[in-house]
């Protein structure tokens, strides 16, 4: 295991931690827009594994949701994600993660994502495998999309996207087995990851909403690309995450939207 890696590990767990402790308790919220929200455990969370990673890697980039990005001559770069799912936490709905990734010269070598709730901790090296709480996962052998269990969001400008956003629902709603919308990228990507869905697609998702699942996903078997096909970029505005069989299903229903 890196170090890097044991490091992350440490960091999402005392993160989720910080969490629970708060998760029942009445919760001071502010709103960043409309529908965009953020707590003080939001940035309880990020100060903490802010502490740890720095406290190891003091010259390393970050690049966090609520303190934004810290530059750095490292090749070294970690992006993070605090509590993904904010506005079920903020609910005492029970689906929420911390993500934590480590990017190398431009690609992801480290994933970490954790659920402080069930608990399940999702962790992945490049070229080593990803892991459930300790023990290997690989994608869904579903090789048709009518079979397929499929999982979204909306993403924050929803309001002003509303149309394209409900007519690729129906699209896939009518295509595939069913379609969820859970509220964590980072937990849909991971259980594309682990068998539970076949697909995870979205607009628009910021770079630690993806980061550290898509290590994940990618470890155990899964492809994720833009709607096009072309290769990942967190920081880009498409995400398609599948099995790897399904994805040019995936692709097709999704090209017309793709202008929208």
């Amino acid at each position: 295991m890196l170090p890097y890696l044991e490091t992350a590990l440490d960091a999402a767990r005392a993160a989720g931690d910080v969490l629970l402790r708060s998760y029942e308790k009445p919760k001071d919220i502010e709103y960043k827009g409309d529908v965009d929200l953020v707590t003080e455990v939001d940035r309880a969370s990020e100060q903490l594994i802010l502490e740890k990673i720095l406290g190891q890697y003091p010259t390393h980039a970050i690049v966090a949701e609520e303190s934004g990005l810290r530059k750095s001559d490292s090749e070294y770069r970690w992006i993070i994600d605090p509590l993904d799912g904010t506005t079920n936490y903020a609910h005492n709905l029970p689906l929420f993660s911390v993500s934590i990734a480590l990017e190398y010269r431009k690609e992801i070598i480290v994933g970490v994502v954790y659920d402080p709730v069930r608990p399940e901790l999702f962790f992945a090296e490049k070229d080593r495998g990803a892991y459930l709480n300790g023990k290997p996962i690989s994608v869904s052998t579903v090789d048709n999309l009518g079979r397929s269990l499929l999982v979204t969001g909306f993403p924050i400008r929803k309001r002003e996207e509303a149309e394209t956003n409900l007519q690729v629902f129906r699209a896939f709603t009518m295509r595939g087995q069913g379609v969820r919308r859970l509220g964590s990228a980072a937990l849909d990507i991971c259980y594309v990851a682990c068998g539970r869905f076949e697909a995870h697609w979205e607009f628009r998702l910021h770079a630690w909403d993806t980061a550290a699942a898509s290590r994940i996903l990618l470890e155990a078997g899964g492809r994720i690309t833009d709607f096009g096909g072309q290769p990942f970029d967190p920081f880009g505005t498409e995400t398609l995450a599948t099995n790897g069989r399904i994805h040019e299903s995936m692709m097709q229903v999704l090209a017309p939207f793709r202008d929208k």
